[in-house]
């Protein structure tokens, strides 16, 4: 356990991300829509391209039937690897009712961290935060990296723009369906799923940990391998350990 205990344990609340983040230059900053805002932090000046990171699922299930009360992540590996990123741009991305104080909490729907997770709306609001940290940093093109549930996120947005160069997915259940089928639980019905996804799909990296039993590699293998997709095992990693301890190795051998 001590070998995992990377610099992600940080989380929990707005506050704790926020803190933690400032010495390493990140500003917060407002994104997504007015139905689904999201958290996102910004570190840099202009460049030609952004790099963004989505967040996870956030805070795990006490049991498989049930959802935690509150999505924010205790630890918040996508900004943990964020943090590591030399690039001159980088960006960080919030999921739907993460990083929300009780008040806003109470108002954000609990399907948007279960069933609606990946639904049409939360790609919506993602696509919108994205075209405005384009903006702020002058970018013209993106590489988009998503941890777990965030890997789903950053190839669904993939699909639908332009100017994504590459998808970078770490330990993420890229084929939805399959995945659920693999844990034995219900469909996520609200969702979309990125194996379904009938047109291209730009370049991809997918990270997978040997010792996952989350999202195991027999999930991800097969639909990499349908996509084009590169497909890069780390045998002695599991769900969360030891990616943010290893980032800048795996992220110099992603390029």
């Amino acid at each position: 356990m001590a070998g995992c205990a990377g610099p992600d344990g940080f989380g929990g609340s707005r506050d704790a991300v926020e803190t933690w983040s400032r010495p390493q230059g990140f500003v917060a900053t407002g994104a997504g829509t007015a139905q689904l805002p999201l958290f996102a932090l910004a570190r840099g000046g202009d460049a030609a391209v952004l790099h963004v990171y989505i967040e996870g699922d956030g805070a795990g299930w006490p049991s498989r039937f049930q959802p935690p009360r509150d999505p924010t992540p205790e630890r918040p590996i996508a900004l943990a690897l964020a943090a590591q990123d030399p690039a001159p741009a980088v960006a960080y991305l919030g999921r739907p009712c993460q990083y929300l104080d009780a008040a806003a909490l109470a108002s954000c729907p609990p399907r948007y961290w279960t069933s609606h997770r990946f639904a049409p709306e939360v790609v919506a609001a993602n696509m919108q935060a994205l075209d405005a940290l384009k903006a702020r940093f002058g970018a013209q093109r993106l590489r988009l990296f998503g941890y777990s549930g965030g890997g789903v996120l950053a190839l669904l947005l993939g699909a639908r723009r332009d100017d994504v160069v590459q998808v970078v997915t770490v330990a993420a259940p890229i084929a939805v369906a399959e995945w659920t089928r693999w844990h034995g639980v219900s469909p996520l019905a609200g969702s979309l799923d990125p194996a379904t996804h009938a047109g291209r799909l730009p370049p991809a990296v997918h990270l997978v940990g040997g010792r996952d039993r989350i999202v195991p590699g027999d999930v991800v293998a097969p639909f990499a391998a349908r996509s084009g997709g590169r497909v890069r095992h780390e045998p002695e990693f599991d769900h969360e350990c030891c990616w943010s301890r290893d980032w800048r190795r795996l992220l110099e051998e992603t390029r």
